[in-house]
């Protein structure tokens, strides 16, 4: 007795209509102006501050330009911060001016951002508690060292919290 049904794997697809499927609107609209200045953003901001800090670190010529470690670090610092501001700025733009898919408009998924938003935000903010800002902002390429490893929360659960928190608060931006 088979009972109608197929004899093997898939003989039963001969009786699908596969025209008249639809696949849904997912896709990303590379005219806009708004992704290509996020992407930029996006490489040029690690690329900018590796460069820096170790130009700093041969030749140590922030300081002597400078004459003092400490501000040439806390200008490097707040260069990153500044450039950092703007990448986000752009990146919520490009988030704003692309396509929706209407499958993540669910308010699961809208819920899931909020939570990575926070996640990623108490990681990002107790690195920076737990570093300080010459640990945080490559005050070791300036030759300001501290006293010993960090192994205080988060540094005790993640190897790298601030670079994951960062990743879980793109994640949730582009999810709300």
């Amino acid at each position: 007795m088979s009972f109608g049904l197929p004899k093997d794997c898939c003989s039963g697809l001969n009786y699908m209509n596969f025209s008249k499927i639809e696949i849904p609107n997912m896709f990303v609209d590379w005219s806009d102006t708004n992704l290509w200045i996020s992407m930029a953003t996006i490489i040029f901001n690690p690329t900018y501050w590796n460069i820096v800090a170790r130009w700093e670190y041969r030749t140590q010529g922030l300081s002597h330009v400078i004459r003092n470690r400490y501000v040439a670090c806390w200008l490097l610092g707040g260069s990153i911060f500044l450039l950092g501001l703007y990448r986000d700025m752009r990146y919520n733009l490009a988030l704003d001016s692309q396509p929706r898919w209407f499958i993540l408009q669910q308010n699961w998924i809208l819920w899931l951002g909020y939570i990575n938003i926070i996640v990623g935000t108490v990681l990002v903010f107790t690195s920076f508690y737990a570093l300080g800002f010459y640990g945080t902002f490559l005050g070791d390429y300036f030759g300001i060292l501290m006293d010993k490893k960090v192994t205080s929360f988060p540094f005790n659960i993640l190897e790298n919290p601030m670079y994951w928190g960062s990743f879980l608060n793109f994640l949730g931006a582009a999810l709300v």
